[in-house]
């Protein structure tokens, strides 16, 4: 059983399909496993009954040959700011600590019409706001890599033992990566074969970079919000972390397409396609952004950044250098519309409305203050107070109209490359491999989301679909990861060539003893 936990989504079918093995016995495999990697604090809730009903549900289909997708029974995480219906949605805060919807996300009802088990909701950092995964109520993820229980209960595929590193200090575990840290190391244990993450500035492709994942933020539009509690809601995309890439695939194909409920999404119908058995790159053109050539940048990831355009050109690819000149000022764009945002949707949760209610009856003023005063972190209450200031009346045109006006013209930046037939760019994911937790928390939250997302936030910011590859592992045996640019509604695209590097770099894959 453990081999199949560490199998593709493409096998598993296989099996089930084949009736070799039933999804109630893979299901109670992989919540066994939660409690494996509980010290690694991927689960805020662990889903154990309602997956065993879910999952009895698939084996009861699978008798009958009444298979709803490829997706049938196969367990998946969701991340903690997805609603779902009678199961807790934290954001990872004591404000939503409480709180249980009446309804189901649209991406999550899509991967139960698809038949998928849910293991459980993921930890993130409080409301999606960060890059570590280490600012949630409920304590922080673990890099799976660099911990004690990689080299406990993994071996490399050909059943190697794994040579690590590991910190036995309290203070010295590399970060998950975030916001969707927790989501990216329940794939990385193989506690389930796809999760669901939300990608804001990166939070999909970050802690896939960090956790050796494939993580794809599509197209914006192209996947329903809808019961996605918002952070930034012209930039939030409900992102995919897999092992495989055509296991990105297979979710996707399940949860892209128009939802009424969210009047966002692309109206076009959503055609799914598979990837090719026999993948041509001779005719792609391939841009290398100059801007991405910045000041701390390790030597490493410059190393793996050339080694993958010198391999795509030499099966025939154009590799060409081109320039997006408005990069160095979209992470600062980005963080003024961040607070914008971030004020205005954080306005609901009072006390009255939404979320925790202080014991307060003295008035509303100071129900509301105790409320939003115990109920958010000191990350949230920043980023709430930074954005009421931009949107003063006094400072609406200088900080947030200047940050739209910017905004477009840094899509423009992208839409000038694909005007000049580029069909994808390629860039790092992040700068280094996964810092160590007391390293990172040496810079505050703000500056630590300006650094991490310099690779990944302009994608947002243009809308364009983009996915982290892992490449290899550092020489402190972490991974190393690129990442993938391409123009609107080109997923394909993007995830075949995605498809033909995963191929090629053959990035060392781990399963359990």
């Amino acid at each position: 059983m453990n081999n199949l936990l560490s199998s593709s989504i493409k096998c598993i079918r296989q099996k089930l399909n084949a009736g070799n093995v039933r999804p109630s016995e893979i299901c109670k495999a992989s919540v066994d496993l939660t409690s494996i990697i509980k010290p690694l604090n991927a689960y805020i809730t662990v889903t154990k009954n309602l997956a065993k009903e879910q999952s009895q549900d698939a084996d009861t289909r699978q008798k009958e040959n009444c298979i709803l997708s490829d997706l049938d029974g196969v367990p998946i995480a969701i991340k903690d700011n997805y609603c779902t219906k009678a199961v807790p949605t934290t954001c990872a805060s004591f404000m939503l600590q409480n709180f249980v919807p009446e309804y189901n996300a649209t991406v999550y009802q899509s991967l139960r019409n698809a038949g998928a088990v849910l293991v459980g909701k993921t930890n993130l950092d409080q409301f999606a706001m960060g890059s570590g995964t280490i600012d949630s109520y409920y304590g922080p993820t673990i890099n799976l890599w660099g911990s004690e229980i990689l080299s406990k209960y993994y071996v490399y595929e050909d059943g190697t033992e794994i040579k690590q590193q590991v910190h036995t200090n309290n203070d010295k575990w590399h970060i998950a990566g975030g916001s969707s840290g927790g989501s990216a190391v329940a794939v990385a244990t193989h506690s389930c074969y796809a999760a669901i993450g939300s990608d804001t500035g990166g939070s999909t492709r970050n802690p896939a970079s960090y956790c050796g994942l494939i993580g794809l933020k599509p197209t914006y539009g192209l996947v329903s919000r809808n019961g996605l509690i918002p952070l930034v809601n012209s930039m939030d995309v409900p992102g995919i972390l897999t092992r495989y890439v055509e296991d990105a695939v297979l979710v996707l194909n399940n949860i892209a397409g128009h939802d009424d409920a969210d009047s966002t999404t692309i109206k076009k119908d959503y055609e799914p396609f598979s990837i090719p058995d026999k993948i041509d790159i001779s005719n792609l053109r391939v841009g290398i952004p100059k801007e991405y050539k910045v000041d701390g940048i390790s030597v490493e990831i410059q190393k793996c950044w050339d080694e993958i355009a010198s391999l795509m050109e030499k099966a025939g690819a154009k590799v060409i250098p081109v320039s997006l000149p408005h990069t160095d000022y979209s992470i600062v764009c980005y963080s003024v519309l961040n607070c914008c945002n971030v004020a205005s949707n954080m306005a609901r949760y009072d006390g009255t409305r939404y979320g925790y209610r202080a014991d307060e009856n003295d008035s509303v003023t100071e129900l509301y203050t105790k409320s939003r005063s115990a109920g958010f972190n000191d990350v949230v209450k920043s980023r709430i107070f930074t954005g009421n200031f931009f949107l003063l009346e006094e400072n609406y045109e200088q900080y947030y109209v200047k940050a739209m006006k910017l905004r477009r013209l840094i899509a423009q930046d992208f839409d000038n490359a694909w005007d000049n037939n580029i069909d994808l760019l390629l860039t790092p994911t992040t700068l280094t491999d996964a810092p160590i937790y007391d390293e990172f928390i040496l810079l505050d939250n703000q500056t630590q989301c300006l650094i991490q997302d310099y690779c990944t936030q302009s994608a947002n910011m243009a809308g364009i679909p983009a996915v982290s590859v892992p490449i290899k592992l550092s020489k402190k045996g972490l991974p190393l990861s690129l990442q993938l640019m391409a123009p609107p509604l080109h997923e394909k695209r993007l995830l075949t060539v995605a498809k033909w590097i995963e191929d090629c770099v053959q990035f060392p894959r781990i399963q359990l003893k």
